[in-house]
């Protein structure tokens, strides 16, 4: 059973990201916070659930939390600042976007909100000394698995899904034979195979080895 809270019962923003080991598109953060007394038997993480199940949620949560956000950072960002910065700076700019802002936060894995060398303000959004000082002051904390334990990350984790299924769905028609609308830009072998054959597109993370005997690709 998930649990409502972690650092505290009033405001506390749930954030996570989805497609961090994707070969294209975007990784995806989401935030949400919740209402004290949210509820709903179907929430968990979203990698444990269905895509019907998922999509049958995602309204559930924007209508009844308090505050969400999403945001998709470009493969060309990714590529400037590794995904690992990629992942953090778009949960970083999902917590800016809240309204109200949060009085604590909790985040999937366990990498830190804050890095160690502070905030990497180059490439996407650039934070204002305002936004700096916001993300500085909130306290946070780092949970492994943490979209299987609490239910605000859970939630941000069924949104940062569904929409970057959708955004995937949405390029698909652009780049059909690549099929992201089935393989969400993940390194199965059809994807692979038709980097092999088709080459690259703007979608794709030029940083990621992209094929098991990649050197260099030619643009």
């Amino acid at each position: 059973m998930l649990s409502p809270f972690f650092l505290t019962q009033y405001l506390e923003a749930g954030t996570d990201e989805a497609g961090r080991g994707c070969l294209a598109g975007p990784v995806t953060a989401a935030a949400v916070i919740l209402p004290v007394n949210f509820q709903n038997e179907l929430l968990n993480d979203s990698k444990q659930l269905s895509e019907k199940v998922r999509e049958k949620l995602r309204p559930v949560i924007e209508r009844e939390c308090i505050s969400f956000a999403v945001t998709h950072l470009e493969p060309l960002i990714i590529d400037q600042i590794n995904i690992l910065n990629a992942s953090i700076k778009a949960m970083q700019e999902c917590i800016i976007k809240l309204n109200p802002r949060p009085e604590s936060i909790i985040i999937d894995g366990n990498s830190p909100f804050i890095p160690k060398g502070g905030i990497k303000n180059k490439n996407g959004k650039i934070f204002t000394d305002a936004e700096i000082e916001i993300l500085n002051s909130i306290p946070n904390t780092s949970i492994v698995k943490g979209d299987s334990k609490y239910m605000s990350i859970a939630a941000a984790s069924v949104l940062a899904k569904t929409y970057r299924d959708e955004y995937m769905n949405r390029i698909h028609e652009e780049f059909p034979m690549y099929n992201w609308k089935q393989n969400k830009g993940y390194p199965t072998k059809e994807h692979r195979e038709a980097i092999r054959i088709y080459g690259v597109t703007k979608y794709h993370r030029m940083t990621f080895r992209l094929l098991p005997e990649q050197y260099s690709f030619d643009f």
